[in-house]
């Protein structure tokens, strides 16, 4: 008879079970959505134009997110991580990897648009594969750093899963946290706020309003805000203090914007989903005549 692993410490057992669950429903709804708007791009042919590939970029770094959060759920639910330490860096360097990209490529959607909508101009399929590659290479750069000794990947309160290890903050830590939430939060965050600003004004001097312009930007800082805002604050004071299981809530919330940024991105779009509905349905709707922006 298999012994079942101890509980984590600081976590009840119905804790632990419903961080598990919690995990496993945002990796499974997260990845359906996402995976529909990664195949009805690839299926749909109106829908194959340079703005829609950023967003399943996006998706795609959202994918990668929610395989991750799979992972963490299924060691949530065995109460313990049984990858050994080398998977612990693996998982921790393709979850910063993956969640990096997505806000990266989020910012750059951000930049087609207000292309699309203030300068009347369109982004050529040249343009927009270098900026899903440099996305991609920028935050693998800053996902690797913590492999060479910049930062350290460890686990997470619950211990079932690992990230960026915030208990030290210590120099190493903090230069490593200040450097990439400045590149990777900040910077994403300022042209996202200054893209849609403009955008917005656009559309109020118009008076025709294509898309909520607000929308993209608070899902950044609600998905990821309380996350950064943990590991800043771990920069400057010690935060083992906070109850583990309440930690582990930024991680959560953070593991959910793959579904918001489906509906933000993907549904939301009245064109992309039309191609959404032909690719499950076959039936083409007529009014959606799809044009290569993201509304």
């Amino acid at each position: 008879m298999v012994t079942p692993h101890p509980l984590p410490e600081g976590f009840t057992e119905i804790e632990v079970f419903a961080l598990g669950t919690a995990l496993l429903v945002e990796a499974l709804l997260g990845f359906c959505l996402n995976g529909l708007t990664i195949l009805s791009f690839r299926k749909i042919k109106e829908l194959r134009t340079p703005s829609n590939l950023l967003v399943v970029s996006v998706a795609l770094a959202d994918c990668g997110i929610c395989i991750n959060a799979f992972i963490a759920a299924f060691s949530s639910f065995l109460r313990y991580w049984p990858y050994g330490s080398q998977g612990c860096q693996i998982h921790g360097f393709c979850g910063f990897l993956t969640a990096l990209a997505s806000i990266n490529c989020s910012a750059a959607v951000a930049w087609d648009r207000y292309h699309h909508y203030c300068t009347r101009s369109r982004l050529q399929w040249s343009t927009v594969i270098s900026m899903i590659v440099f996305a991609w290479l920028f935050a693998a750069f800053w996902a690797v750093m913590p492999l060479l000794g910049w930062g350290e990947y460890d686990y997470e309160p619950l211990r079932t899963c690992c990230t960026l290890d915030y208990s030290k903050g210590d120099r190493n830590y903090a230069t490593y946290l200040f450097s990439m939430a400045t590149f990777n939060f900040l910077v994403p965050g300022f042209i996202m706020l200054t893209a849609y600003q403009s955008i917005h004004q656009k559309f109020r001097k118009s008076g025709n309003y294509k898309f909520n312009t607000g929308l993209p930007l608070k899902t950044l800082f609600i998905c990821w805000g309380p996350y950064c805002l943990l590991c800043s604050y771990a920069a400057v004071e010690d935060v083992m203090f906070i109850p583990a299981k309440y930690r582990m809530i930024p991680a959560l919330v953070a593991k959910a914007a793959p579904t918001v940024d489906a509906f933000v991105y993907a549904l939301g779009n009245e064109n992309y989903r039309g191609g959404i509905w032909q690719f499950l349905t076959g039936q083409k709707i007529e009014k959606a005549e799809v044009d290569n922006k993201t509304k």
